[in-house]
């Protein structure tokens, strides 16, 4: 069935009644109302907007407009220095896409940001980068560690770029102000405050390959700041506008998913890498492609309900202490349980493995060992394993 489009319907014919001059009349009707209507309009927008036909108009007092520079050490002088080093990324591959957060490192082009964020690019997909500015440049992979959860990307090309300055995290006390700035839900430029509130907090977080290999350990510095999913990748920053961490992962108040996978909401719970350690795998990403991670050269009991981590009494994938490994030399045996790592309680064989990680191949550390009923120091020099 044939339509007309609306407004524009056909004309009849003129009848034998049909009078010009009368449809001149009426369409001069026609005009003379529109135009009435139009000044009538005018003279009410008139009343409206000045109150009336009064010489009295009111205008409410307002401050002029302040340009003058704010503080350095404030939130808004800290935030215009940062954001121009602060980048929003968006990735897709395959079916996947997501978006996330990074910061400058040089003037090379190098950014630092989560693994999470740039996984869903595999070997084949699309990193764009937006800088503050509202400039857009493709980036490629430096290096990535799932494990430490940090990534290195590239950008060509672009220049005027501002690196932020990195802080030091051992430096970092409970308490201390800080700012996250990132782009949750894509929100670019966002900027919030809060405080540290807590340290060495050992986390785990990621965990979707069956084989583990994926997941994330961290010994992370704990904010109240509101961070949320877009945010990953972004860095969390001192009064003194340095890096000290990159905001990592939230605990919402459904799963606490990790920041580049669920929905959830800031509950005042976030968590970011210490800043020294990103900066050692940023380092080694850089310059080799790979992180290397530090080892004792046991495998550890998982399934073990006890207080402390259990070396394995199985032998499962493996022996339970590697033959010539930093526990070999130090005297550790199958079944012997690590209760503590330079004085600090783990609880678990995941609490160890993050204080491990903590620290770099070399490093030496004092494990408190109990076996036989019966706990004694035993003095250990990490050994190292690169990322697969």
């Amino acid at each position: 069935m044939a339509v007309r489009p609306l407004g524009r319907r056909g004309a009849a014919a003129p009848g034998p009644d049909a009078r010009p001059g009368r449809g001149r009349l009426v369409a001069g009707a026609v005009a003379v109302a529109l135009v009435a209507g139009g000044v009538g309009g005018g003279i009410g927008m008139y009343l409206e907007r000045d109150g009336g036909l009064t010489r009295h108009r009111v205008e409410l007092p307002q401050a002029s407009a302040d340009r003058t520079a704010r503080a350095p050490g404030s939130i808004a002088g800290i935030a215009a220095r940062a954001l121009p080093g602060v980048v929003t990324i968006h990735v897709r591959g395959g079916s996947d896409q997501g978006t996330g957060t990074g910061f400058v490192l040089d003037k090379e082009g190098r950014i630092l940001t989560n693994n999470h964020v740039v996984e869903p690019a595999g070997s084949g997909g699309e990193i764009s980068v937006t800088f503050n500015g509202g400039q857009t440049a493709k980036a490629t992979v430096v290096g990535r560690d799932s494990s430490y959860d940090l990534a290195v990307i590239k950008v060509s090309g672009v220049s005027g770029l501002s690196p932020l300055a990195l802080g030091n995290s051992d430096s970092v006390r409970v308490g201390d102000s800080v700012i996250a700035i990132g782009a949750p839900f894509d929100l670019a430029g966002t900027v919030t405050t809060g405080i540290i509130s807590a340290k060495e907090r050992p986390i785990t977080a990621g965990g979707h390959k069956q084989d583990g290999s994926d997941v994330s350990y961290v010994d992370a510095l704990q904010t109240d700041a509101p961070i949320n999913p877009g945010n990953s990748g972004g860095p969390l920053m001192d009064s003194e506008a340095r890096v000290i961490g990159i905001n990592s992962a939230i605990r919402s108040a459904g799963d606490g998913s990790d920041l580049g996978g669920g929905q959830g909401g800031s509950i005042g719970l976030g968590f970011a890498i210490p800043i020294n350690q990103a900066k050692r795998v940023a380092e080694e990403l850089i310059n080799t492609g790979k992180a290397t991670h530090p080892v004792i050269g046991v495998t550890l009991d998982m399934e073990y309900t006890g207080d402390g981590a259990r070396v394995n009494t199985k032998g499962a994938k493996g022996p339970a202490v590697t033959p010539g490994g930093p526990g070999d030399a130090a005297g550790i045996r199958s079944g012997d349980v690590i209760k503590k790592v330079d004085g600090v309680p783990v609880r678990s064989g995941q609490e160890l493995i993050v204080k491990i990680r903590s620290h770099r191949p070399g490093d030496r550390l004092t494990l408190t060992v109990e076996r036989d009923g019966q706990e004694r120091a035993v003095p250990l020099t990490l050994g190292s394993a690169g990322s697969p």
